[in-house]
């Protein structure tokens, strides 16, 4: 597997203009959520069904159930979760795997970009927590499929997306290296595989290099 993912460029702009047209699709009752993903794969190649990569990221649904469910719970939760590299970060998998698609490539994502790493496995795979804290969202989560997002101590988010079954549940305080559930390809996702993303804000958009994160963390992924 190569190492060299590399970060988006900062097209604050670029970013800006796709958020703001999704605020006006929603407005108008209608929001896309395909992408055709052009230079999808890691070698630039076009994309197929064997490719196991998302299929289209964005859902005004799930952004609205993770919004309220940050709100409900609130940094309360947060209280005496431990945070700190290396012993509070782990990877969210304990096999091998192959990357289909690179966090930062660009495409016809809302984002304008893919928002995390696709790693794929067979499908059942254990994926863990990749940092400690509370599960903000643990369900169907639209394009995401069966996902878990986790808010950590830090204030960044992690999330795991179509999977194929969810072993933990919504309010639960874990620890990194915590049996989340099985991946899958539920939502919209062209094979089995793991969508690992992380972000700076709990809002689409503020999506950060999740290899990069783990990194620095004391966490090689690749």
């Amino acid at each position: 597997m190569k190492d060299d993912i590399a970060s988006p460029a900062e097209a604050t702009t670029t970013r800006r203009r796709a958020l703001g047209a999704a605020v006006a699709l929603l407005a108008g009752g209608a929001v896309p959520l395909t992408a055709t993903r052009a230079a999808a794969r890691a070698d630039g190649a076009p994309s197929d069904a064997s490719d196991h990569v998302c299929a289209g990221e964005y859902d005004p649904g799930f952004e609205a159930t993770l919004a309220a469910a940050d709100d409900r719970l609130g940094a309360e939760e947060m209280r005496g979760i431990p945070e700190g590299p290396p012993q509070q970060y782990a990877l969210p998998l304990r096999r091998g795997f192959r990357v289909t698609a690179r966090y930062g490539i660009r495409g016809d994502w809302l984002a304008g970009h893919h928002t995390g790493i696709d790693l794929a496995v067979p499908q059942g795979t254990p994926v863990y927590a990749v940092g400690s804290g509370v599960v903000l969202v643990a369900r169907w989560s639209g394009a995401y499929g069966n996902a878990v997002t986790v808010r950590m101590p830090d204030g960044h988010y992690a999330l795991v997306a179509h999977l194929s079954s969810i072993a933990v549940r919504e309010g639960a305080r874990i620890g990194a290296g915590t049996f989340l559930g099985r991946s899958g390809a539920t939502g919209r996702a062209t094979g089995p595989h793991l969508h690992l993303e992380v972000r700076a804000r709990r809002e689409y958009g503020s999506d950060i290099n999740p290899v990069s994160y783990l990194a620095k963390r004391g966490v090689r992924l690749l």
